[in-house]
C-alpha cells in the first residue's frame, strides 16, 4: 500500500477530502477556492514530492478562515496517517530557503509532539484577498494534526508574496527530507523510547 492516507472531514463550515502520498513525486489536484492557498498548497506538494490531492468547499462567503484552518487539520491528520508507525525516517530537518529579498529558515522534528514556533511579520495585512494571517493559522493546524514540531521563522523580506511562499516552500523542503526513510535505519523507529 505505501504511505499514503485518505482523510475526510465535514463540518457545519466546510466539507473537505484530502489524499497524500509520501513517496509520491509532488503532483497535486488542489482544489480550495481561495486561489491564493491553492498557490501555497502547490508549492508544499511540489517541493515535498508529496502527491497530494485536497478538494474544499467552504464558507467563503464569511471569510477564508475556516477552508484554511480545516485544511490544514486534514492535511496534517492524512500525513500523520499516512506516515503510520515513522520507522525509518530521518526524523529532523533543518533548512534556509532564499526568495529574492526573503529569507525564511524551517526546521522539523517529525515526533509525535505537536508543536508550532512561528515567527513571521507580513508587512500588510493581505496578499490579494488572502488575510496573511490565515499561514500561521495554516501551519498550527497542520502541525498539531501532523504530530510535528516545526519552527518556522522569515529571517527577512519586504514583500507579503515571498514571505508567505517561502515559509511554505522551507516547510515542504524540511518535510521532504525529515519524512525520507534512511536505508540505514528503515524497521527502526528514530526514538530511543522506541516509539514515536
Amino acid at each position: 500500500m505505501g504511505r499514503t492516507a485518505t482523510i475526510t472531514r465535514n463540518t457545519n463550515e466546510t466539507r473537505i477530502s484530502v489524499t497524500v502520498n509520501i513517496d509520491g513525486t509532488g503532483t497535486g489536484t488542489i482544489a480550495t477556492g481561495i486561489g491564493f492557498f491553492d498557490h501555497m498548497l502547490d508549492q508544499l506538494c511540489r517541493h515535498s514530492l508529496i502527491d497530494m490531492v485536497i478538494k474544499a468547499e467552504g464558507d467563503l462567503h464569511i471569510d477564508d478562515h475556516h477552508t484554511v484552518e480545516d485544511t490544514g487539520i486534514a492535511l496534517g491528520r492524512a500525513v500523520c496517517e499516512a506516515l503510520g508507525d515513522r520507522k525509518g525516517i530521518s526524523r529532523y530537518a533543518s533548512l534556509d530557503l532564499a526568495m529574492d529579498e526573503c529569507l525564511t529558515r524551517a526546521a522539523i522534528d517529525v515526533s509525535g509532539r505537536p508543536f508550532l514556533m512561528f515567527d513571521a511579520r507580513f508587512p500588510g495585512p493581505k496578499i490579494g484577498t488572502f488575510d496573511t494571517e490565515l499561514v500561521r493559522e495554516f501551519f498550527q493546524a497542520f502541525s498539531q494534526h501532523a504530530g510535528i514540531t516545526l519552527h518556522v521563522a522569515n529571517l527577512y523580506g519586504a514583500n507579503n508574496h515571498h514571505i508567505a511562499e517561502t515559509c511554505f516552500k522551507a516547510v515542504a523542503r524540511v518535510l521532504r527530507a525529515a519524512c525520507t526513510v534512511d536505508p540505514r535505519t528503515a524497521g527502526v523507529i528514530p526514538s530511543t523510547k522506541g516509539v514515536l
